[in-house]
């Protein structure tokens, strides 16, 4: 699993953007919130009108909407794990310098590989790019959302990755000049995690209209991603096909998954289920329009003034002992309608006196900082040492077949599959969620990591000695440093929306998202020094 912005988006989708159905429910739900349509006598209440609603809603026949999400779940992050699975084909093809003798192992025939030339970098290089693109695209996001509409980014993006994936693919046969092969493959590394950065951000506001099951769907398809790259990877090298065929096999995956989820998209405007949600959408809230369409309308629009429309009486709400009509209520992320307890009266955050109508920016950061710490904190050191040291250690085995295969299962796979533990341990276990203090001081210990594996059977190396030659070393390490990652990096953004108040949590997400894409770049950044440092 690419550990990136996914997790974050989802969190904050889930425990602080309900779906549009369920907004009116939460309100009802909590003392001192109810809707505009009607204020229920006690807490829990649910209007007819809800009722009859939630009768007519249209079911997801054969689960077809949450298959679909859970593919594009995986689609979302297919490149990064084909590409960093693929380092071994990568580095091996830019030594030798053709490609009908390389394996995707790094395995070579007829041409004996040198594990001292590495002068391309070409995993600190591979990191970097792949990482730049989500920090550029988190701070460009808010300008790109709104110029172009979500069918167009999505669609875009999906076709430019099949596209680069078949130059990927395409490359296996064609013979170049090793400083050629690696700048369009570099190249092809920062268009597609670029296109990436602007699908899954697309893709989160989509699924911020529906119940949170799909959310939950959408990151156990991400969760799956790199554990399939790894299974395919297994699979090309153990079929017993030629070095070149079997690449080509491996590359070919990921176009026919992306196709498929080309496919799965479009068919999306089809399902009822799909269709019910998104027109609720835009029903309770026609700024957000799926939260990535704010820009396009006005401020008479974005005023939402229902007094004026033909034929609709003003909906009116209490608010300081005197009704008022809704036009003057605007309510940050919960929709049109809703209430809040303020003095003993109901009444919404924009009738609260001369208050902001929105959130500080330091005022946030100051309730969130240690978890925007500790989530730079984690993702640096994870992107300091993985891929870019881990895939350098060599297995000490004098079998040739488990040293061809001792990368892709002890350093991909065996990642992948320990940091989707770690993710799910956080459904039973949020420690230490009373004690915050403590986790900057848990997440620092994770430091401890980058010696123990720089201090294994890594190649090249000139400075650092080895003091763990053997394979067992190797993923002792790997086990707790891979757990450790999933586990603080679902906990981190378990923890986040419990810090700020509701209306702060729109702002509190993008924040967050910002220190993550961050913490990427540093990790990122850092692997050539650590590199250099071997």
């Amino acid at each position: 699993m690419q550990p990136g912005p996914a997790p974050i988006a989802m969190f904050w989708r889930e425990r602080e953007f309900p779906s549009a159905t369920t907004r009116e429910g939460a309100a009802e739900n909590q003392p001192g919130l109810s809707t505009a349509h009607s204020l229920p006598t006690r807490p829990g209440d649910i209007p007819p009108s809800t009722q009859m609603a939630r009768q007519d809603m249209p079911k997801d026949q054969f689960h077809a909407v949450g298959i679909i999400f859970f593919i594009l779940g995986l689609g979302t992050l297919l490149p990064w794990n084909f590409f960093i699975t693929a380092i071994p084909y990568f580095k091996a093809r830019l030594i030798v310098g053709t490609s009908l003798t390389v394996g995707l192992g790094g395995n070579s025939s007829g041409t004996q590989r040198d594990p001292a030339q590495d002068e391309f970098n070409f995993n600190n290089w591979l990191t970097l790019l792949s990482q730049l693109p989500l920090l550029l695209f988190t701070l460009l996001n808010s300008f790109l959302y709104q110029c172009i509409p979500d069918k167009v980014r999505v669609l875009g993006s999906m076709s430019g990755i099949l596209l680069l994936f078949i130059l990927t693919a395409v490359l296996v046969r064609v013979e170049m000049p090793p400083h050629s092969f690696f700048s369009i493959t570099i190249s092809s590394v920062w268009f597609i995690n670029s296109f990436c950065a602007v699908l899954q951000g697309s893709l989160f506001g989509q699924l911020g209209t529906l119940p949170q099951g799909y959310s939950t769907l959408f990151l156990s398809g991400q969760g799956m991603a790199g554990t399939f790259a790894a299974s395919a990877m297994l699979l090309s090298m153990a079929s017993g096909a030629d070095a070149q065929t079997s690449a080509l096999s491996y590359f070919i995956t990921p176009c026919v998954g992306t196709l498929i989820s080309i496919v799965c998209y479009l068919m999306l405007p089809r399902m009822a289920f799909f269709r019910h949600y998104l027109e609720q959408s835009w029903q309770h809230d026609p700024r957000n329009e799926l939260e990535t369409k704010a820009g396009l309308l006005g401020p008479e629009e974005q005023s939402g003034d229902q007094s004026e429309r033909p034929g609709e009486k003003p909906m009116l709400g209490m608010a300081n002992g005197t009704l008022r009509t809704l036009e003057d209520i605007s309510v940050e992320s919960s929709g049109k309608g809703a209430f809040a307890l303020h003095n003993g009266t109901a009444t919404s955050a924009q009738n609260w006196g001369p208050g902001p109508e929105r959130p500080s920016v330091f005022s946030v950061l100051r309730k969130i900082w240690l978890l925007a710490l500790c989530i730079v904190m984690v993702f640096t050191i994870t992107l300091s040492v993985f891929p870019a040291i881990t895939a350098t250690v060599t297995s000490t085995s004098e079998s040739k077949q488990w040293s061809e295969f001792f990368t892709p299962v002890c350093c991909f796979l065996l990642f992948n599959m320990m940091d989707w533990l770690g993710r799910s341990v956080t459904s039973y276990c949020l420690w230490p969620e009373k004690r915050l203090w403590l986790l900057p001081l848990l997440v620092g210990l994770r430091f401890l990591f980058v010696p123990l594996l720089m201090l294994c059977q890594a190649e090249p190396r000139t400075r650092l000695p080895v003091l763990f030659h053997h394979d067992a070393w190797f993923i002792l390490f790997m086990l707790p440093f891979s757990l450790s990652n999933g586990y603080f990096v679902s906990l981190t953004m378990c923890l986040a929306p419990k810090q700020v108040l509701p209306q702060e949590s729109e702002l509190a997400g993008a924040i967050m998202t910002f220190f993550l894409a961050l913490g990427l770049s540093c990790g990122a950044g850092l692997s050539f020094l650590l590199k250099a440092l071997l």
